[in-house]
């Protein structure tokens, strides 16, 4: 606990400041120790958030690329030699497979934020459900 402490400075002060209080029937010292758990269930499910944002973009930039070098193929096809009917056939065939593509690439994205929305959900839920562990027991304790 002192580590953490020494690393931030901010839960020092108030545990120092927590301590001077005395209320009957609080444990001062559980509290304090429910707040750092607190804090370090928000920091977790910040950084599952955080790198659910690093994954969605570094996908982002992977598709851009993508599209980039498809662009690329779909124009040299579209300047070579063909009827006006070939090519209206081949730009239909090309514009439905870029659309499908770019509906794939949508629910790619969606489902890396759908994922990092759950896990830190699910772990500050986890926290929830602690801290009414915690409360329970620390009224039965008093009885």
């Amino acid at each position: 606990m002192a580590a953490k402490q020494a690393q931030t400075g901010f839960e020092f002060d108030i545990t120092k400041m927590l301590g001077e209080f005395k209320l009957p029937g609080v444990d001062m010292d559980t509290l304090v120790a429910s707040q750092h758990k607190n804090i370090e269930a928000l920091t977790q499910a910040n950084k599952l958030a955080f790198e659910g944002l690093q994954a969605m973009f570094k996908r982002q930039v992977e598709i851009a690329r993508q599209s980039i070098e498809e662009s690329t193929a779909v124009a040299r096809q579209m300047v070579e030699v063909g009827s006006p009917q070939e090519k209206a056939v081949r730009q239909t065939e090309l514009t439905k497979d870029a659309f499908e593509q770019a509906l794939a690439n949508s629910r790619e994205l969606s489902e890396i934020i759908a994922k990092s929305n759950s896990e830190a959900f699910e772990l500050l839920n986890k926290r929830f459900f602690q801290i009414l562990d915690e409360l329970k027991d620390g009224i039965s304790k008093k009885k």
